[in-house]
């Protein structure tokens, strides 16, 4: 919850003064090394990768990929993806980029020329691999809910979460490849902004479903909602204790 928290420190735009348009800017670059904001967004952004770290990490050596320390395949996979996305997000924030390439036009010329530092290379990497981690950990935390019979908030709205993500990710792709080619943002800032807004979102659901009662392990029945009554036989074959049919 701490790091959902801290991943959605980007909405202060709101209410101070960054001088980027949140509809067009890459949402990276509240937290350049050239803004005078971009001190207090790295710091969010890290604190965001090291709590979701260290919450998968815990997860997984503490043998909690599950309720009550059930080990399932599908929940290993989802952890670890989330101790990459905090890994790279922790990353990210440490390899921030120079200038703001979107409201910049010497930045963007540098930018395209190659005479920006190695850092924003390194922060595309870094940043595609936090969102890579993110969408693996949606999904595969969603397919063992699902699957296992946890977590009746994840089971529930994970999917559409997914679903919103994936869309999300698309428009947020597409308008990066026309940014570099010379055509325009295509709203980049607000399609990045939705999909860190999710991702919050889904780190929230997740943090949520940990704090309710979990099932038995091995009860894959425990949360589902589809869990057909234990079989009683017919109404008629029901007779109190100690009297028999004559």
């Amino acid at each position: 919850m701490l790091s959902a928290t801290a991943y959605t420190a980007w909405v202060l735009e709101v209410v101070l003064s960054t001088g980027l348009d949140p509809v067009q800017a890459y949402i990276s670059e509240l937290a350049a090394e050239d803004q005078p904001l971009g001190g207090l967004f790295r710091a969010t952004d890290l604190a965001a990768g090291l709590c979701v770290l260290a919450a998968a990490v815990t997860a997984l050596a503490g043998g909690q990929a599950g309720p009550r320390g059930a080990r399932r395949g599908w929940a290993v996979v989802g952890w670890s993806a989330l101790a990459l996305f905090g890994a790279a997000t922790a990353a990210d924030s440490r390899l921030p980029l120079s200038c703001a390439p979107t409201s910049d036009e010497m930045c963007a010329a540098r930018e395209t020329a190659g005479l920006v530092p190695a850092t924003h290379t390194a922060h595309a990497v870094t940043s595609s691999l936090a969102m890579l981690g993110a969408l693996t950990g949606l999904a595969a935390l969603t397919v063992a809910a699902r699957r296992y019979g946890w977590w009746p908030p994840v089971r529930r709205i994970g999917p559409w979460l997914l679903g919103a993500e994936l869309l999300a990710t698309g428009w947020s792709l597409a308008a990066i490849a026309a940014f570099e080619a010379g055509r325009g943002t295509w709203a980049l800032g607000a399609g990045q902004r939705l999909q860190v807004l999710l991702v919050a979102l889904w780190l929230a659901v997740l943090a949520l479903s940990l704090a309710l009662p979990a099932g038995v392990p091995g009860d894959e029945s425990t949360w589902s909602d589809a869990s057909p009554p234990a079989h009683r036989g017919p109404r008629s074959a029901e007779r109190p204790p100690g009297r028999e049919p004559a």
